[in-house]
């Protein structure tokens, strides 16, 4: 981030956290507003594990967007780093959006998430004299008919607790304008601290294994994804392509059989689809390299989890 950036009369910029719990569609929410995948999203539950920053900038604002782990009882060390690094998005934000699935209505889960929410608000306030605001985002709308949503909107209007609360579907781009004009009118005045250009801050490599994570979620199911994670070894410019060397860890003997798959096609599966997504972030040819190995109770093991990038400074 540039030091002393010069700062615009009326101009806004602010970190907007975007929360809730898992498979809500914050991911989705994140891509929509920067035009591009910079979260993976899948049908799988907690497929975010760190907190990714994606930055939208226009003329008159500059929003920093923070998306987080889905908010749930952790049951290992990376659960309980994923929780840490959603609570971390929370205590950081100027706004919070909150999403919710509009084809659920607010579940038990997120009436946790709420809680949660009216806590950081208090202690925010207490601490640094100011309260994030928070809006909620009423996603998923595009598969509900508009009459049931008129519950979810009562209920969340009692609450007392949301600056607004907005049916949005972030697949279909449904009310997002409207979302993010309410967003940016609660930042407060502030210069741009990003070129214009810049999107993340997320490392190549780290993308990278993100990719190859997410094709690895859309070819396996049941307990695989939860499982696995993917460490990327080498990444090497030579003359006509990148050639890149990724190991994927996963927990069990079993696991790994499955992502090898009859004859090796399943991993050849994954990695031809990873391959083609990367390089188009790239833009250039790549060569793509995959090996599994069995680490039992990885998800366990801080060295691993270090290795991998899920535990240090928010893991950003």
């Amino acid at each position: 981030m540039p030091e002393g950036p010069a700062q615009r009369t009326g101009h806004r910029s602010g970190f907007v956290g975007i929360i809730g719990r898992p498979n809500v569609g914050k991911s989705t929410i994140l891509n929509h507003y920067l035009g591009e995948t910079l979260s993976i999203v899948s049908a799988t539950p907690q497929t975010t594990r760190q907190r990714v920053l994606g930055v939208f900038t226009r003329q008159d604002a500059q929003v920093m967007f923070l998306d987080s782990p889905g908010l749930h009882e952790p049951q290992h060390a990376l659960g309980r780093h994923m929780t840490e690094a959603a609570k971390a998005v929370m205590d950081e934000a100027d706004v919070l959006i909150v999403v919710i699935d509009a084809r659920q209505g607010v579940t038990v889960e997120d009436e946790r998430v709420f809680a949660h929410v009216r806590r950081v608000i208090r202690h925010v306030a207490t601490e640094r004299g100011r309260s994030p605001t928070a809006v909620l985002a009423i996603n998923k709308v595009d598969l509900v008919k508009k009459p049931r949503l008129l519950p979810i909107l009562e209920a969340c209007g009692k609450l007392k607790l949301f600056a607004d609360c907005i049916p949005v579907s972030a697949l279909t781009g449904d009310q997002m304008g409207v979302l993010l004009e309410r967003v940016i009118s609660s930042l407060p005045e502030g210069p741009q601290w990003y070129e214009p250009a810049q999107r993340t801050n997320q490392t190549l490599p780290r993308q990278v294994s993100e990719f190859i994570r997410e094709q690895i979620l859309a070819a396996t199911r049941q307990e695989v994804p939860h499982a696995v994670a993917v460490l990327v070894d080498q990444m090497e410019e030579r003359a006509r392509v990148t050639a890149i060397q990724a190991t994927i860890l996963v927990d069990r003997p079993g696991h790994k059989a499955i992502l090898i798959g009859r004859g090796g096609a399943m991993l050849k599966r994954i990695g031809q689809a990873a391959r083609h997504r990367i390089e188009r972030l790239i833009g250039r040819k790549v060569h793509l390299g995959l090996w599994v190995k069995v680490e039992e109770g990885w998800r366990d093991n801080e060295r691993i989890l270090r290795e991998l990038g899920y535990l240090g400074e928010h893991a950003s």
